[in-house]
């Protein structure tokens, strides 16, 4: 499953919900109200905004998590014996992050 391009407040859902019916019978009256359009078009401008921001942080948040596992990573590598173990800890820390940030990006 992907990334919903709109993602709406339960406000707007209801708003949107509310607009829909009105102009329906609006529809069926032949006496439509080009306001009702606009306030559409702007809960919808606004839920994609929301979308697209959120799909942005994630992105961010996928980039940092990659970043910061190439970083556990060449700790490990460099890590003496003693700190062998701690190192191993934090790289598999990195690793669920990572894992988590992707599954959240494809959702």
């Amino acid at each position: 499953m992907s990334t919903p391009t709109r993602i709406y407040t339960p406000a707007e859902r209801r708003r949107r919900a509310a607009l829909v019916a009105r102009g329906t019978r609006q529809a069926f009256a032949d006496a439509v109200d080009p306001r009702i359009q606009r306030q559409l078009d702007a809960i919808d401008a606004a839920a994609e905004d929301r979308a697209a921001r959120e799909q942005a942080a994630l992105a961010r948040q996928l980039e940092d998590a990659k970043n910061e596992l190439a970083t556990a990573r060449a700790r490990e590598k460099a890590a003496s014996r003693e700190e062998r173990t701690a190192a191993r800890t934090a790289r598999k820390a990195a690793e669920d992050r990572l894992r988590r940030c992707e599954r959240a990006l494809r959702r």
